[in-house]
């Protein structure tokens, strides 16, 4: 594949990824790939000792990949969450607010792009996995100003 962008510091992940079969066959590895129409919460059980999660994204228009990312981190997955395939620059955000922190995409990405996208808006209108207040919390809440 192409071009990876992660956001972590810890070393990148070489094992070869398993698909969910043949993890849920022999749960001994500590990498999978899961396809858009695998069930995440299969993977439950195994987050623990799991060091990448990588998700396909066979198409850049299909979105099931981010409820595959928020499933997984919403029940605790700290692991390494890689969005792998069609993945265009201006996905990269919204892929970071659902727990992706690597990118791995087919095409070569533009990291100045990338870089000022993610600064265009300072404000989230959802509740997401990233950890960022939505501004309609942070309105009722005068903590956060």
């Amino acid at each position: 594949m192409g071009d990876l962008i992660r956001f972590r510091d810890d070393e990148t992940h070489e094992e070869p990824a398993v698909t969910l079969d043949s993890f849920l066959e022999q749960s001994n590895a500590t990498a999978i790939r899961l396809e858009p129409t695998d069930d995440p919460r299969a993977l439950i059980p195994f987050l623990d000792r799991l060091s990448l999660i990588e998700v396909a994204f066979p198409k850049f228009r299909d979105g099931r990949g981010f409820s595959i990312a928020s499933i997984l981190r919403e029940a605790g997955y700290t692991g390494e969450l890689r969005a792998a395939g069609d993945i265009l620059v201006d996905q990269i955000v919204p892929l970071r607010r659902c727990g992706f922190d690597a990118i791995l995409s087919e095409a070569e990405i533009d990291r100045e792009v990338a870089a000022k996208l993610a600064a265009l808006y300072g404000n989230v209108y959802q509740k997401t996995v990233d950890g960022r207040a939505p501004v309609w919390a942070r309105r009722s809440d005068p903590t956060h100003g």
